[in-house]
């Protein structure tokens, strides 16, 4: 862990799933599930309590920078590089 890492990543957020989960890669954009509607920033606060836990990280480190109305998001975390955070989520079961 490098304490001035950041990485940003482009998330593509559903919204209303069954479960909350990561999908996987498309091509540079992380497909994320969650089961919060986007209301009242639910899903927002649902992608960034997912990521912390699958990136083994508290929540005060994983943000949404971009396109909280959105499905497409910026999610900036910090302390990992963006190296890091590929390898903790392809190394998840």
């Amino acid at each position: 862990m490098t304490a001035r890492a950041v990485a940003k990543l482009a998330v593509k957020v559903v919204p209303g799933a069954s479960r909350s989960e990561v999908s996987g890669w498309l091509g540079e954009t992380l497909k994320v599930r969650v089961a919060a509607q986007p209301e009242k920033g639910r899903a927002n606060k649902a992608v960034v309590a997912l990521l912390a836990e699958v990136l083994e990280i508290p929540v005060d480190r994983v943000s949404v920078v971009a396109g909280a109305t959105s499905q497409r998001k910026l999610v900036e975390v910090q302390g990992l590089a963006l190296g890091e955070v590929r390898r903790r989520l392809a190394s998840r079961p």
